[in-house]
């Protein structure tokens, strides 16, 4: 299976809508590992590492996120594995 690294920034009404805690709780179900942020700017930044198939899945539920969350784009770039053990919320 092939498998790579992603960086998320979420950009719109994502901060104070249990974005964080949402992310984290799909990517475990996702077999994903890695961390979720809030951003100085209010977005959020994701660092997924796994599968292209559920990377492809976490990217497609971040298009509209948690209930209260109004997401106005997401942009994804690769990034470099960095071999987390799970998925943290860090900040």
């Amino acid at each position: 299976m092939p498998v790579k690294a992603l960086i998320l920034q979420i950009e719109g009404k994502v901060q104070g809508v249990y974005y964080r805690q949402s992310t984290r709780e799909k990517a475990i179900s996702l077999h994903l590992k890695g961390w979720v942020r809030n951003c100085d700017d209010g977005s959020v930044l994701i660092h997924a590492e796994g599968e292209v198939s559920e990377l492809s899945e976490l990217v497609q539920w971040c298009q509209t996120g948690p209930r209260n969350a109004r997401v106005s784009r997401v942009i994804e770039n690769e990034a470099v594995w960095e071999g987390h053990s799970e998925f943290r919320i860090i900040r």
